[in-house]
Formats: structure tokens, sequence, C-alpha cells
């Protein structure tokens, strides 16, 4: 490995922490779906991984593209941004549709003046069944996953194309695995020990506003992504 190589992969690594610790988007939306869908361990753990995989994946697989075919950097660029821009208010919208189902959900009353969840499991809840086993299928997961692969990741695509030009495809994909393994990793940090800490909170009355909440929140990360392009 040329020293330049090795010292781009240092950076790309560097980046790669810095980028995701500083985007909540990277995370808050597991962390507050996990707490208010009751999610285990394995669950978020899992859903996070699929995602930030997704998310990374993508922008490889553009950069690649776009690098075989000729397409010049600046307008690569331009794509991931206007990728950046739609996942974002995917999220914010998401966020909020999410929060006005917990707010009806708060409000669906029976007879005795009781919210009966299971009344609501059937006709609001965010699930399909299974047209072979009928068994249900969340539906917040595979929105989630959706949102993550469209959304670009922003550094890698330049951290991509670099090595390609100058190292050769086995210096791109050393910079891009390196890139993608610390993305993920990261998030998978920060959303189990924050998960972990927030299983140990006492809720008390908040817990029965904790899809509402975890709406608001999706709602605002993503708000803050698209004003302050994080």
């Amino acid at each position: 490995m040329s020293p330049d190589l090795a010292l781009l992969t240092v950076n790309a690594a560097a980046i790669a922490l810095i980028h995701t610790a500083i985007g909540p988007d990277h995370y808050v939306p597991f962390i507050v779906m996990a707490k208010a869908r009751r999610w285990s361990v394995a669950k978020t753990a899992w859903i996070t991984f699929a995602c930030g995989l997704g998310h990374v994946l993508s922008s490889v697989l553009l950069g690649m593209v776009g690098y075989a075919i000729g397409a010049n950097l600046e307008r690569l660029e331009w794509i991931e941004s206007f990728r950046g821009e739609i996942a974002a208010w995917a999220l914010i919208v998401f966020g909020a549709l999410y929060a006005a189902w917990g707010l009806w959900r708060l409000n669906r009353k029976g007879p005795d003046g009781h919210t009966h969840d299971h009344l609501i499991r059937l006709h609001a809840s965010d699930h399909v069944h299974d047209p072979r086993t009928g068994a249900e299928v969340s539906l917040t997961p595979w929105i989630l996953f959706a949102i993550f692969v469209f959304g670009p990741c922003e550094p890698l695509i330049p951290l991509f194309i670099y090595p390609a030009a100058t190292s050769g495809w086995a210096g791109a994909w050393l910079v891009a695995v390196t890139f993608s393994v610390i993305t993920i990793a990261t998030m998978l940090a920060i959303v189990l020990a924050a998960s972990f800490g927030l299983a140990r909170l006492p809720t008390g009355r908040l817990a029965r506003y904790s899809h509402v909440l975890a709406g608001a929140t999706i709602a605002l990360s993503g708000g803050a992504i698209q004003v302050l392009g994080l």
C-alpha cells in the first residue's frame, strides 16, 4: 500500500466517524423508534445495520457507476445533494405522519373510556399481512430502510473517486469499505448506547406519548439536516 493510499484510508475512517456522529439522521430515528415500538436489542441492531448498509452501498454504487461511465465529480456530487434533499424531506414527512398517528392513537377511546390497543393495531398500526402466512409484517423498518437507501453518504463519493483514479479499483474499494465499516459501526455504537440508557430512564406519564414524541423527534432530525446541512 502506498503512503498516499494509507493516508487516504485513515482520513476516510476519521471522516466517516465524524460525519456519522454529527448527523442525527444516522441514529436518532432508530433510537426513538426502538423506544416507542419496544424493539429488542437484537432487532434494533439488525434494523440499524441494514439501514446503514443500504445507506453506504447506494453511494458506493453511484460512485462506481459514475466513474465507470466517466461522469465528473461535480455531477455526482449534485446527484448526492439532490438525494440528500429528498431524504431529509422524507424524514420530516415520515416523522410528522407518525406523530399524527400517535396523536390519533391517543384519542381513540373505547366505550369504557380507555384506549384499546388491540383495536388500534387492527385498524391503524403500520403493518401489512404476509399473503402466504398471514403473519403481520411491520412497515416501519422498511420505510426507514427506503429512506436510508435513498439518502446519500456525501463524503463517500470523492473518497471513492480519487483512489479509483490514482490507485485503481483496489484502492477505491479499500477506502470505500473502510468508510462503510466505520460508518455502520458508529451508527450501531450510538444507537445501542442511547437505547441502553433510555431503557433505564423512568418515563412515567411520558410513556403514553412515546409514538408522538418519536415522530416529532424524527421530523426535527430531518429538519436539522435540511436547515443546518449536517
